[in-house]
């Protein structure tokens, strides 16, 4: 009976993501209470669940964007790009042999720090030949982060005055996981979501060269690197909204799907993300999370605000 009923309000609160009165904080935040008393009923069906849907939908948004407004906006986060991650996964390998973190999770956590949070991860732990524990371990601590960064970035932004401008490309780089950047962009404005959304996936090529710079370092086979072929339709779907004039009647509808189908995503992700989870992860990794996170939203936040309008 109790399995029947938490079956239910699973499924409701599910539906309830595509009603306007959820965002995604407000998801995640659901997810994360629902969590802490119920068990998810589908665990193992979710993690799929997040990964295609968060693809599809974040393809989905490239309906609304215009492809010389992109590239302007990967034109100024490149050089920013570029310095945090050298900078994030450098600092994360330093700390984690001065903490004496074990230097897979290390790795995993900088590159999930530096790159795109949970796709970052599990592109590099079969490079690094990572256990499931180990994996387990940086996803829950990258998560934990996320989860602060979608509340926390908004109002930071507001109260000190960033521009969508500057906000979008702050959250893109700050924040580790493109659910939580598109979860806090969308909820400060439209043009503050276009800009991280496509900064964030250019940023997310770069799994491709760390991943190699691992597979080198630890003598893998470069068979093992997966590439982010999703991040191919996302500038198909934005050069289709630019240059096919019908593509305007059905582009807001697809965008407006693609938006509740992140809200989604992020209660789903919030579905897991209990206690028990955050409690077997362990001080050591995650105070290393923190300080290289706190690092590079510091050190992001100033370089956008002095450089960018």
């Amino acid at each position: 009976m109790k399995t029947q009923i938490t079956t239910i309000l699973f499924l409701a609160l599910c539906l309830a993501c595509f009603f306007p009165f959820i965002n995604p904080p407000i998801a995640l935040a659901v997810g994360i209470v629902f969590a802490q008393i119920f068990k998810n009923p589908f665990q193992h069906k979710t993690q799929l669940t997040i990964n295609w849907l968060l693809k599809i939908s974040v393809v989905g948004l490239g309906f609304g964007m215009n492809i010389h407004k992109a590239l302007a906006a990967g034109k100024d986060g490149f050089a920013f790009t570029i310095v945090s991650i050298s900078l994030t996964i450098g600092l994360g390998l330093f700390l984690g042999k001065l903490f004496k973190v074990d230097q897979k999770i290390a790795k995993l956590i900088s590159s999930g720090t530096a790159i795109c949070g949970g796709s970052a991860i599990a592109a590099v732990s079969p490079i690094i030949k990572a256990d499931a524990k180990q994996i387990s371990i940086a996803i829950g601590s990258v998560f934990l982060l996320n989860s602060i960064a979608l509340f926390l970035f908004p109002v930071l932004g507001h109260y000190f005055h960033m521009s969508q401008h500057q906000f979008g490309i702050w959250s893109a780089i700050a924040i580790h996981d493109t659910s939580s950047v598109v979860g806090a962009a969308q909820v400060y404005g439209n043009e503050a979501l276009e800009i991280a959304t496509t900064v964030k996936l250019a940023r997310a090529l770069w799994v491709l060269p760390v991943s190699v710079l691992f597979a080198v370092t630890n003598h893998t086979s470069l068979k093992n690197i997966k590439i982010p072929y999703f991040i191919g339709l996302f500038i198909v779907a934005i050069l289709a909204n630019t240059y096919i004039p019908n593509i305007s009647l059905v582009a807001p509808s697809i965008v407006s799907l693609s938006k509740t189908g992140l809200t989604l995503v992020l209660f789903l992700i919030g579905s897991g993300l209990n206690y028990q989870s955050f409690k077997a992860v362990g001080i050591k990794p995650i105070f290393l999370a923190i300080i290289i996170w706190v690092f590079i939203s510091i050190i992001s936040f100033f370089g956008v605000t002095q450089l960018i309008n």
